[in-house]
This record gives C-alpha cells, sequence and structure tokens, in this order.
C-alpha cells in the first residue's frame, strides 16, 4: 500500500488526513500568501493542493539514521561514488558531451571535470533523478517537517513560482523526496538563481536537456566563486598537539595558509602563497585520519552540499574522470 494521504477539501478549508494541530491553518496562510504577494489565483491553488498528497515515507527518509552515533568512515562513504561504474560513465559521459560541457567551462570557468563528478555523484549523469512528485514532497516536508518547515515552505514557494514562470504543471515535474530536481538536483531556489538556457530553446529545462543541466552547474559554481586554473585541496600534515584547535576553526575561509600554520599546520608546497585562504579537513582512511587543506573551489563545492566527504567525493572522481579521459585541467 502507498504511504500517502491525501489533502482533502472540507468547508472551504484545506487540512491533512494525518494527525495535525494547526496545519489546516497553515497551509491556508500559505495560500493567502501566494495570492497576495504573487497574485496566484485561489481556485488554482485550491485545486493543485487538493491533488497534493502527504507522503508518510518521506517523513521516514527525512528521519535521522538510527545508527550508534558514528559517522560513516570516509573509507567506507567513499566507494558510494568514486567507483568504476560512476568514473567509467563518467568518461562515456565526458565522450557524449565534450562540445557542451568545453562551451561551459569557457563561458564560466568551471573544469568540465568537476561537472561531470557533480552530476555523477548527484544522479548518475541523469539516471536517478528521482521519482517523488516535487508538489507531494514540498508540501509533505512545509507543513509535517517541523524542524525544517521554514526552509521547505520558501522552497515550496520557490516551485510555485517556478512553474509559474517556466509554464510548466506543478504537478508534473519530479524529483527526490527532499525535492531537489533534475539532473543536477538543484531546489526550486536554486533553480530560479541559477539555472540557465544553455541550449537556446528558450526553457530552462534541467530535467531533460542535458546542456541545459551542465550549464546550470557550471553557472551555479561560477557564480559560488569558482576560480579558474586554481587547485582545489593538497594533502598536508598538522602538528599533534594542534589537531582539535586547528579542526575547531570555523569553517570558512578567514584564514590564510600563513595564520594556520601559525597555529600548528605543517604545510610545505611553496608555490602555494601564504596568503591563500585555506580549511583543514580531516577524513578517516584505514590506515587512520588524515589531513587535507581545502583552497576556495574545494569551499565552494560544499556549498552545492554541505559535507566535507561529499566535496571530497566530487573531487576525487573528477580527478579519476580527468585521469582516465587523459585531460586534467587543474
Amino acid at each position: 500500500m502507498k504511504e500517502y494521504c491525501k489533502i482533502i477539501l472540507l468547508s472551504g478549508l484545506l487540512f491533512f488526513s494525518l494527525p495535525v494541530t494547526a496545519q489546516e491553518v497553515t497551509l491556508n496562510e500559505f495560500i493567502d500568501e501566494m495570492v497576495t504577494r504573487h497574485h496566484f489565483d485561489r481556485a488554482q491553488m485550491i485545486d493543485w493542493f487538493t491533488q497534493a498528497k502527504v507522503r508518510k515515507n518521506i517523513l521516514k527518509l527525512m528521519a535521522p539514521p538510527k545508527t550508534t552515533g558514528k559517522i560513516t568512515p570516509w573509507y567506507r562513504y567513499r566507494p558510494r561514488f568514486v567507483n568504476e561504474k560512476r568514473i567509467a560513465e563518467g568518461v562515456e559521459f565526458w565522450q557524449q558531451h565534450a562540445s557542451t560541457l568545453a562551451r561551459a567551462q569557457a563561458t564560466y570557468g568551471v573544469p568540465a571535470e568537476i561537472i561531470i563528478a557533480i552530476i555523477g555523484v548527484e544522479t548518475i549523469y541523469g539516471q536517478n533523478m528521482g521519482d517523488f512528485r516535487v508538489l507531494d514532497a514540498l508540501t509533505t516536508l512545509a507543513f509535517h517537517y517541523p524542524r525544517r518547515a521554514d526552509y521547505f515552505r520558501s522552497e515550496l514557494e520557490h516551485f510555485l513560482l517556478l512553474t509559474h514562470e517556466e509554464g510548466v504543471d506543478p504537478l508534473e515535474l519530479r524529483g527526490s523526496y527532499a525535492g531537489a530536481m533534475g539532473i543536477g538536483q538543484f531546489m526550486p531556489s536554486s533553480f530560479r538563481q541559477y539555472a540557465v538556457d544553455f541550449d537556446g530553446d528558450g526553457k530552462r529545462d534541467i530535467w531533460n536537456s542535458m546542456d541545459d543541466a551542465i550549464g546550470s552547474v557550471a553557472h551555479y559554481f561560477n557564480r559560488y566563486g569558482w576560480q579558474a586554473g586554481q587547485p582545489v585541496m593538497m594533502a598536508t600534515q598538522v602538528r599533534p598537539d594542534a589537531i582539535d584547535s586547528l579542526l575547531g576553526l570555523e569553517f570558512t575561509l578567514r584564514y590564510t595558509l600563513q595564520q594556520l600554520k601559525q597555529q600548528g599546520l605543517l604545510f610545505y608546497a611553496d608555490f602555494i602563497p601564504d596568503t591563500t585562504p585555506g580549511v583543514l579537513v580531516d577524513l578517516e582512511t584505514e590506515q587512520g585520519m588524515a589531513y587535507w587543506v581545502g583552497f576556495n573551489n574545494f569551499y565552494v563545492i560544499t556549498r552545492y552540499n554541505r559535507s566535507n566527504r561529499y566535496a571530497m567525493s566530487v573531487y576525487q572522481l573528477a580527478q579519476e574522470v580527468a585521469d582516465r579521459y587523459g585531460q586534467t585541467t587543474y
């Protein structure tokens, strides 16, 4: 049996057929805001939400995993994304879309292999974009996931706005259980800011146009400050008595290599100026903890997904694909 409940209409008010408190008020307030602020048609909004479904399985997927509290170590996390399938298919993807990738790199300064790795990690090159109706996912999370309800309510607003702007039916678009969409898995707010029409057909179609997906990922990285031709990260060592203090620093680009060295970083690559901002990254290998210095471009990858393990997966998959393709651009 499919785990969902319809949103039903009763006496002019919308409510969910799940145990709720003031959900019916919240949804109607949301509709009021969309009508008042963005001039949406109220009857149309009611029709959409009457057809939307609250998906219990989405709430289960969003629940924290029942574990011992220990994060999966890097050496077990890595093979999920940096593996033969993704490397081989990444090379094939490059061969199939070489001209578009070259154009995206020339336009936005983002290496082809980084674009490929993002798409490879996110959806295995478009093979797994998610099959949840986006309206269902965002409605469920906006009104039934209190921990991040404000965020998902904002994303639901952006979603309805983008469907209006792009002229698409909000009941038709599909994505992940969290509402991420298309080949590059953009949230609606990211779509509105960073998606581009890269094939020139007048539409920003990140579901069906690989050109649009490639250009949109590159544009996203460009807007977040990707520095063309600059390194992503380098292995380093840390003075044992300084590990905790260095890892305790805020994960930002506030500190230069010189400042990090003064606090115990052992970094000897002379061709990287001491004025370069960096962050310390620690990941657990089978031999023990290993350390890297992440530069601006590593930090930019973490703006796509704010996880060091994710960013390292993207970086290492990009390296593997580029090495096999025979073209490393950084």
